[in-house]
């Protein structure tokens, strides 16, 4: 972990997890990109994708559908593959061992928990220093979606069942994302330690399937495009969707991934500068090469990046 100890997240990172607020904030700016067909929605099968109304750019004033991942169809796969690692390290032993997400049972003792949050009636609570927003597509709906129609075949291969000779009534079509989309996101972390900060990103990088029927599409490539060190939160997701958007050259789909990425690093540095009282500092390009390659050390030795986090909540 050694960019953790230099400026500015030495004077940033938290030796030990406070529960009072400090106000030190870490944005990472995501580039999120289909790598599969993927289906974003709120609701069950059969509903239609996410998507909401917003204007097209900054300096552009025309209404287009965004397609949206929804904050917590983020975190929770993140959270997901991180618990993976901490139980693969027995952290749910012991008292620990009934704290699953979803239930009202969370043990408040774990890294999740401390870092993600939890609620359970009037047995505690921890709000999550993970931040999140939605995340909206760069083009319009109509450019990165399609539908295809699907059917569900017997045992012979056919749409009739082989015994009654009736026909199947399996039969549908779904809306989809397009393979090569980007979604710009931020996730912004707020009074977290070094271990804490490698353990967000790297359940952000290793994170892999999204949305619906994750076991067969839904395939994502998560990049961190820069990380904006300061006091205060930055823009938000949407601005910097709107703000790459009236850079682009191009506003259609496929769109090259390396090309969105250096439009989203030129929009993040001029959004930043703009936000108010900024006194912080935004790492990205080449200089954010040696913090990647850290947090990637950190998974090749995962038991000592465990046992640090374990040690954020030691009481002295």
């Amino acid at each position: 972990m050694s960019f953790t100890t230099k400026e500015p997240f030495a004077s940033t990172l938290l030796a030990k997890y406070e529960n009072l607020p400090r106000g030190h904030y870490i944005g990472l700016v995501l580039l999120r990109t289909t790598q599969s067909e993927t289906i974003f929605r709120t609701e069950g099968s059969g509903e239609p994708l996410s998507r909401e109304v917003t204007i097209s750019g900054t300096k552009t004033g025309q209404p287009i559908d965004r397609i949206v991942i929804s904050k917590r169809k983020q975190t929770a796969v993140e959270r997901r593959t991180g618990r993976e690692l901490l139980r693969d390290f027995e952290v749910y032993a012991g008292d620990n061992k009934e704290c699953l997400l979803n239930t009202q049972n969370p043990c408040g003792k774990c890294p999740d928990c401390y870092l993600y949050g939890y609620a359970v009636g009037s047995g505690g609570a921890q709000r999550s220093r993970v931040m999140t927003e939605d995340a909206f597509s760069l083009l319009d709906a109509a450019e990165v979606t399609s539908e295809r129609t699907f059917n569900a075949l017997f045992d012979n291969s056919t749409m009739r069942n082989p015994k009654t000779g009736e026909p199947s009534t399996s039969l549908g079509s779904s809306e989809y994302v397009r393979p090569g989309t980007h979604f710009l996101d931020i996730e912004t972390l707020k009074d977290v330690t070094a271990a804490e900060f490698i353990y967000a990103m790297g359940n952000i990088l290793q994170s892999s399937r999204y949305g619906a029927i994750g076991t067969r599409i839904g395939v994502v490539k998560n990049q961190i495009l820069g990380i904006a060190v300061g006091k205060q939160e930055i823009f938000s997701t949407l601005e910097l969707t709107q703000a790459t958007y009236d850079l682009l050259e191009s506003k259609q789909h496929p769109l090259v991934t390396e090309t969105v990425a250096e439009t989203a690093v030129r929009a993040a540095a001029s959004l930043i500068g703009k936000v108010f009282g900024w006194r912080g500092h935004w790492i990205s390009g080449n200089d954010l090469t040696p913090i990647l390659a850290d947090v990637a050390e950190s998974y090749q030795n995962p038991a000592k990046l465990v046992a640090d986090l374990q040690a954020c909540y030691e009481k002295s």
